[in-house]
């Protein structure tokens, strides 16, 4: 396998243990400095907020500048955030630290741009699926390594997690070479200024081929992230399980994730047209969804999430690979920024939404909101990606 690849796969599944380890404690963290429920929720929402704004920037400085130096710049601003949150004594530095890390939160986005620099399109969706299935690792370890370590108290995990980012630095520095050439730099110096403004967002929405891809990562990241963001609160309502066996749940779910981008999505890629995948995943998706929306039972439930994780693992990396494709090599960073601004867009809002909805109409109707929202999603894309 491509050495750059396993390099930068390494990033990402450093970066998303450090995340993963320290988000699920953030509401138990601000409950030390007696912050109220909407405080905490406006905690966890910064950090999407000011990750939205950023992403698209850095995406297309990492264009023109190189994807080395932007990979140094949000990983040190996310190792500062990291030390912040360890030291915080009131709630303001938990605040300083969450807008702080999502401001350089950035180098998600460049590692897939940097993955769609070292591939070629037939190998592309292989390289993102390896990226997704770092970031499921991360995500399965993260919680559990940061519930042990909070027995010895919450700064202990943001320090951990400081510690983790800080080997991601010197893992970049030493190890990670840049990926666009240096007669590729001298180009993108020589061009003009991208915009990077919500206008340019807006006309890459119009856009012939990449606009509607655009449109669909943004209605599957509202269906999933109404799903994502509530589920835990879901399990305690409906079903009055507590954190172990909701993590155990989710493990699954993780495991499940990580085998499809891992191991499946390359030899499906090499088959079949990203387009055609990308419409039956969104239908894995809603299957998924509904069941979720419907589920009388745990074991019922526990059914319904296999064609969850299958569709929702599966999509992010072939939508990553799918945008990539669309666009000019001096746009894949920025464009690949736009749709991770789009996505962060929706943990700010979804998370209050879903929440508001199951508490005061009861714990079905996330689900029968996100079915709603992929069903929609699901027959625009098969009207308006199966041609490409």
């Amino acid at each position: 396998m491509n050495k750059r690849l396993l390099n930068v796969g390494l990033i990402v599944l450093i970066d998303m243990l450090g995340f993963a380890l320290i988000v699920p404690l953030l509401t138990f963290f601000a409950d030390t400095f007696g912050a109220t429920p909407f405080q905490t929720g406006l905690l966890v929402s910064s950090y999407a907020l000011m990750q939205m704004i950023s992403a698209p920037i850095l995406g297309r400085l990492s264009d023109k500048y190189g994807r080395r130096p932007v990979f140094l710049i949000s990983i040190a601003g996310t190792f500062i955030g990291f030390l912040i949150l360890g030291f915080a004594n009131s709630l303001w530095m938990l605040y300083l630290s969450r807008v702080l890390s999502g401001l350089t939160a950035g180098n998600i986005s460049v590692a897939q741009a940097y993955i769609a620099d070292v591939t070629d399109e037939k190998n592309r969706a292989r390289g993102m699926g390896m990226f997704g299935a770092a970031f499921g690792i991360g995500f399965i370890l993260g919680p559990a390594l940061g519930g042990m370590l909070s027995q010895f108290g919450f700064a202990v995990p943001a320090f951990v997690a400081a510690g983790l980012t800080f080997i991601n630095l010197l893992t970049v520095y030493f190890w990670l070479p840049e990926s666009l050439t240096q007669e590729r730099r001298a180009e993108l110096a020589t061009q003009k200024k991208v915009d990077i403004s919500l206008k340019a967002l807006w006309i890459a929405l119009q856009r012939p081929l990449v606009g509607p891809l655009l449109w669909v990562r943004l209605g599957f990241a509202i269906a999933f992230n109404t799903f994502q963001t509530v589920f835990p609160l879901y399990l305690l309502n409906k079903f009055g399980l507590g954190a172990q066996q909701t993590g155990y749940i989710l493990a699954y779910i993780g495991v499940v994730l990580v085998l499809m981008q891992g191991g499946a999505i390359g030899p499906l890629s090499a088959r079949y047209k990203e387009s055609t995948l990308l419409v039956a995943f969104l239908g894995f998706s809603l299957i998924g969804m509904i069941g979720w929306a419907f589920s009388q039972t745990l074991n019922t439930l526990l059914i319904f999430m296999f064609p969850m994780a299958i569709g929702a693992g599966s999509f992010n990396a072939l939508i990553n690979s799918a945008i990539s494709k669309t666009v000019n090599r001096d746009e894949i960073g920025g464009m690949l920024g736009f749709g991770s601004g789009l996505e962060s867009a929706t943990r700010i809002v979804m998370p209050a939404l879903a929440s508001y909805l199951l508490g005061a109409y009861g714990t079905s109707t996330p689900g029968i909101l996100g079915s709603v929202v992929m069903a929609i999603v699901t027959v625009y894309a098969f009207m308006n990606l199966r041609n490409q």
